[in-house]
């Protein structure tokens, strides 16, 4: 687990957020692919195996940013 705090602590934030805008919310028309897998989620219709994985192929990015920002906001020892 710590490299990989190591590796999202030397992720320059560039990349990070472009990730978020590239992967993380393509295909952008009609609405991104995350937007509906969430949807699904949330009315129970993410059953299948293919769109739970496109859900956290799309997701991962996001996740990535947040490990970044929360590695960032911590205390120093």
């Amino acid at each position: 687990m710590s490299d990989f705090l190591d590796w999202v602590d030397r992720l320059p934030w560039v990349l990070a957020i472009l990730a978020c805008l590239t992967l993380g919310l393509a295909p952008f028309v009609p609405e991104p692919h995350l937007v509906e897998k969430l949807r699904m989620l949330a009315q129970g219709s993410l059953r299948r195996p293919l769109d739970i994985f496109d859900l956290l192929l799309h997701a991962a990015p996001f996740l990535v940013l947040l490990a970044k920002i929360a590695l960032t906001l911590r205390p120093a020892p």
